[in-house]
């Protein structure tokens, strides 16, 4: 996969083999479900959603497996035990091709990065917090 100047998430996806494009496709209506007000574009040449202004959650596809980012602390730590069958590093979550996409566990990260990026909107338009 040579190109690296996407222009939309159809263009990214067609770039991938038949097989694995039916998984990236799996994945990113399930995302789409997940989080229905984001907005989706290309951002560091892989698919990824916004809403309130900031990167809620990304996806790409590999020779061997689809990844979901970011893997922050958080995410890692409240979703341990159903991460336990992949492999996580490096803010990256690594799901096998040869398996079944895990649609509702997808669905449930992409809610919880979701929720991060509404609070951090929040946060943003809040301003510092004053010190006394």
């Amino acid at each position: 996969m040579a190109k690296t100047d996407f222009k939309s998430v159809d263009e990214y996806i067609a770039r991938h083999p038949d097989d694995v494009q039916a998984i990236l496709q799996r994945v990113r209506s399930t995302i789409r479900k997940a989080v229905p007000g984001a907005e989706e574009v290309i951002s560091y040449q892989i698919p990824t959603y916004k809403l309130h202004g900031g990167y809620v959650v990304y996806f790409a596809g590999w020779k061997q497996h689809y990844s979901l980012y970011p893997a922050n602390g958080h995410l890692v730590a409240a979703f341990k035990d159903d991460l336990a069958p992949y492999k996580v590093s490096k803010g990256t979550i690594r799901f096998p091709l040869s398996q079944p996409v895990p649609v509702k566990l997808i669905e449930r990260i992409a809610k919880f990065l979701a929720k991060q990026a509404a609070e951090r909107a929040r946060a943003k338009r809040a301003g510092p917090k004053k010190r006394g």
